[in-house]
């Protein structure tokens, strides 16, 4: 999901002190990540004007995450602002608006999922393409993550929701960009989606582009610390386009299933995004595959729900009002965040 849709190998020694993280380091054994989108620094035409076109969250919004008992935020940004020429330098404005965010995520005593939120696109290019080759994608991700080794609250997501992209040469660039990671001395766990939207319920699928559940096991990480995402949303085509979830059964069974496959070949995965509106019906399947996911601790690692942020607008079904809090989506979800059934498997 997105404002997009909804208008339509060797590791290196580590030096320096580290940033202090939240309970759970995101380089630890283990980690629970129970949170919410924040979306809005990936709205709008690229390259965009800060703060018209899109802009970060606000303290308010992300200490408001935190006080609803949440222990991570899930954030997208676009990899053309935060390198508007590829295989160049990172903008230092972007840049530094990403750097003030992470800290204020940090202080709230919340992990950051950082989603580069760009569905396998660099503008026009698609990644693999004359345009975009592989080597660009990865040259982002070891500049990032050089600039990023020592703050140990932050998580990598590699790409949202790639779409188009045959999951063979998918699973190359994925590979090629978590080399550049550990090569830039970077320990922190990453999460590696699936083509074909990464949606949980077509993950074992043959789909045109690919099988996720057969090709995805050849992700390789020298640093062993990866997780798969997927995302999973509750309408007729699980798209999330939609306000209604009469797939809400379905969805859980996706989800199911997907706990076998994780369980069947010793990996861990990330629920990334999922949604709902406010229908009475709509919150009770969000809370039940929440559930699963919390009591299924040796296969999931966590979830963040879709979306909250302060660019949305007020008639979107999805959008949860954080500074508010008062909303049958948000009471329900606060309970799954602070459930205590076990959370956040080891690497296997």
């Amino acid at each position: 999901m997105s404002i997009l849709r909804y208008g339509m190998f060797i590791l290196l020694a580590w030096t320096g002190s580290e940033v202090l993280a939240p309970s759970a380091s995101a380089e630890a054994g283990k980690i629970c990540l129970r949170g919410i989108n924040l979306a809005g620094a990936e709205f709008g035409e690229i390259p965009g004007r800060y703060g018209f076109d899109y802009s970060y969250p606000t303290d308010l919004t992300i200490k408001s995450v935190g006080r609803l008992g949440f222990t991570a935020i899930r954030l997208p940004v676009r990899w053309e602002r935060l390198q508007p020429e590829l295989n160049k330098p990172l903008d230092p404005s972007e840049l530094s608006r990403l750097d003030s965010t992470l800290g204020s995520i940090r202080e709230a005593g919340l992990h950051t999922i950082l989603d580069l939120h760009n569905f396998g696109y660099y503008s026009a290019g698609r990644l693999g393409s004359a345009a975009v080759p592989s080597r660009a994608f990865s040259d982002l991700w070891r500049r990032l993550a050089a600039h990023l080794r020592r703050d140990s609250s932050v998580i990598f997501g590699l790409m949202n929701e790639p779409y188009d992209l045959p999951a063979q040469a998918w699973l190359a660039a994925a590979n090629d960009a978590i080399a550049a990671i550990r090569s830039a001395g970077a320990r922190q766990l990453i999460l590696v989606s699936g083509t074909a939207y990464s949606g949980a319920h077509s993950w074992t699928e043959d789909l045109p582009v690919g099988n996720n559940g057969l090709t995805m096991l050849g992700v390789r990480d020298p640093g062993g610390n990866f997780a798969y995402e997927v995302h999973q949303y509750l309408d007729a085509d699980f798209s999330g386009r939609t306000p209604e979830c009469e797939n809400g059964a379905s969805a859980l069974k996706a989800i199911e299933n997907m706990s076998r496959w994780l369980s069947t070949n010793r990996k861990r995965a990330f629920l990334g995004e999922i949604g709902a509106s406010s229908r009475p019906e709509c919150v009770a399947a969000l809370s039940a595959i929440l559930q699963h996911i919390n009591e299924a601790g040796r296969n999931w690692i966590g979830w963040t729900v879709w979306a909250a942020g302060d660019r949305w607008p007020s008639d979107y079904p999805f959008n949860l009002r954080v500074e508010e809090s008062s909303s049958p989506v948000l009471t329900s979800l606060a309970r799954s965040a602070t459930d205590p059934a076990s959370c956040g498997s080891a690497p296997p």
